[in-house]
């Protein structure tokens, strides 16, 4: 009888501990994806502040993005080897303190140095939550836990934007800017002290050899044509995002959009896209993962076409369904990649999956803002629309059987 009280206890505590790690990483996704996405409200002010070219303003996202996808990798290395929840914790620091200098910033020199340190402080957040919530989760609904860590960052995506947009009207964006870092750099000490409260993320011990080997040459791979389709679609899928949400406020200036107006647009766009990935979660368990981001796919390029021709109002009517399509394909690959890696190689398969996105979304505002100064922002809209249905053909590669990933993988890698 004791016995069976000790073993409820510790599956208690075990949950507990699991939904603990999950709320501190979901809400490190918060953070870090509120400020990475409040760029969209601060990039079309910043250029009018600063009078800068739709190049120079591919060039700071370009800049952000790419030391975050730089650094996503070592962030992985670094995280098997040392403390992951001080990486973390630092990492938030270093956005949170680049945030409060952004506030002092007098020129375009300035702010492109901040966007590369912030970046780079974003690195380390998706590979390591991701990792923890995994490994919390190892033995439960794995799946499901790292469906609500991905659908938490939407959080960040609607309130940080929207707040900052509210507050840029009303004071100035460098009031809103300045009020974000310090925020960032007492939420990182929150997340510090609750995760080492969980004795999680700590420095790694070395652990005996392996019962089974780890394949594909230390990185884990369980399935490389899974992999590398959702991979591919990953690269397209964020590049094509990226784009998009870097010269929609761009494209609604040109409709008329004030700066509110703008922060509602974006706002309108993450909250679709939060439903979204519920929905799609849905519709992935019950039709399957391929049927569900062909048909996000589809929908994202032509909401994307349509929205050049229809006026501000029917513009923001349509954002959400946008939203919605437009996160439907990278919840379904979040969700996906655990499966395709060996749970010892979780941390560097993250960061590989996520280098991968980020890189494309990285090089996408920069060749676009090339395309839009040259072109206009409705020639760069076109591409993005139909660049989108190349992800198709990748995405009907990608192994499944009766439209489960899990029987895919087990069934490949036997």
């Amino acid at each position: 009888m004791d016995n069976n009280e000790n073993v409820v206890s510790v599956s208690t505590e075990s949950r507990r501990r699991a939904r603990s790690i999950l709320g501190v990483c979901g809400s490190a996704h918060i953070v870090h994806d509120g400020f990475h996405d409040s760029l969209y409200i601060l990039l079309p002010l910043w250029s009018q502040a600063f009078g800068l070219s739709l190049v120079q303003v591919g060039l700071l996202k370009f800049v952000y993005s790419g030391a975050m996808a730089v650094f996503q990798m070592p962030a992985g290395f670094l995280a098997e080897r040392y403390s992951a929840r001080l990486l973390l914790a630092a990492g938030t620091v270093i956005v949170a303190l680049a945030f409060l200098a952004l506030g002092l910033a007098g020129g375009f020199g300035t702010l492109l140095v901040l966007m590369f340190f912030a970046g780079l402080g974003s690195g380390p957040q998706h590979p390591i939550s991701a990792t923890l919530v995994a490994k919390a989760y190892e033995t439960g609904p794995r799946r499901a836990a790292i469906g609500i860590y991905n659908f938490s960052g939407d959080i960040g995506k609607v309130v940080f934007p929207a707040l900052l947009a509210l507050t840029a009207g009303a004071v100035g964006w460098r009031t809103g800017v300045i009020g974000m870092g310090v925020f960032g750099v007492i939420a990182a000490v929150v997340i510090l002290v609750i995760l080492t409260r969980l004795k999680a993320g700590s420095r790694s011990k070395p652990h005996a050899a392996p019962e089974m080997p780890v394949p594909s040459g230390g990185w884990g791979i369980l399935n490389r044509r899974g992999f590398a389709a959702i991979s591919a679609i990953n690269f397209i899928d964020t590049g094509v995002t990226f784009g998009f949400l870097t010269f929609l406020p761009f494209l609604l200036i040109n409709k008329g959009a004030g700066v509110e107006v703008v922060g509602l647009a974006v706002a309108l766009v993450f909250g679709g896209g939060a439903l979204g990935k519920f929905l799609c979660g849905v519709l992935a368990e019950r039709f399957g993962i391929v049927r569900t981001m062909v048909l996000t796919e589809l929908a994202t390029g032509a909401g994307l076409l349509a929205l050049l021709f229809l006026p501000l109002a029917g513009a923001l009517a349509l954002l959400p369904v946008i939203g919605v399509a437009l996160n439907g394909t990278s919840s379904v690959l979040y969700a996906t990649v655990a499966d395709f890696i060996a749970p010892e190689r979780h941390t560097r398969g993250f960061a590989f999956f996520y280098t991968v996105g980020m890189g494309a979304g990285a090089v996408s505002p920069l060749i676009f803002g090339l395309v839009s100064d040259t072109f206009g922002v409705s020639t760069s809209m076109v591409i993005l629309g139909f660049g989108i249905f190349l992800t198709i053909p990748l995405c009907l590669a990608v192994p499944t059987v009766n439209g489960s990933v899990e029987q895919a993988t087990e069934q490949l890698s036997e």
